[in-house]
């Protein structure tokens, strides 16, 4: 199985120039917790995402306004996969990268879409409950300050 069969394709993104409340809407209006950062809408260039941890602890907790622009907020230059990589692939950058989201690029760097631990959760809870177990803890243990 490889990252294209579970991604959420088409993801909701957002620009470095857009404000925190417009990328905290997107959330809102996805219900989801990440959203890719692209150079811009028509090209769809990742160049980052922001996470709802990263608009509460880079923004809110530092004093930062909603009109605050996504570029001050987000992660540059995240860990990606590509849509024909393995799940396997996609679970070692979580582990070593302790994220909870992996976008997916083309060959161009165009984001198409977003795995997230929910959907490796959704695929690999059907196929062993001791591995999801052991996957999603070691994505979650504390290492250091990593954040989407």
């Amino acid at each position: 199985m490889n990252a294209r069969e579970i991604m959420t394709g088409d993801p909701a993104c957002c620009t470095p120039t857009d404000t925190a409340r417009h990328a905290a809407t997107l959330m809102a209006d996805r219900d989801c917790g990440c959203v890719p950062v692209v150079a811009d809408l028509e090209s769809h260039r990742l160049v980052g995402v922001v996470t709802d941890r990263d608009l509460a602890t880079r923004g809110l907790a530092r004093g930062l306004g909603p009109e605050t622009p996504v570029r001050d907020l987000m992660t540059d230059n995240p860990n990606c996969c590509g849509p024909d990589d393995d799940l396997a692939a996609v679970e070692r950058i979580m582990t070593e990268r302790q994220v909870r989201r992996v976008p997916v690029v083309d060959g161009d760097g165009c984001c198409v879409g977003i795995v997230a631990q929910a959907d490796l959760a959704r695929e690999r809870g059907a196929v062993d409950e001791s591995e999801l177990g052991r996957v999603v803890e070691a994505i979650s243990e504390p290492r250091g300050s990593s954040t989407s």
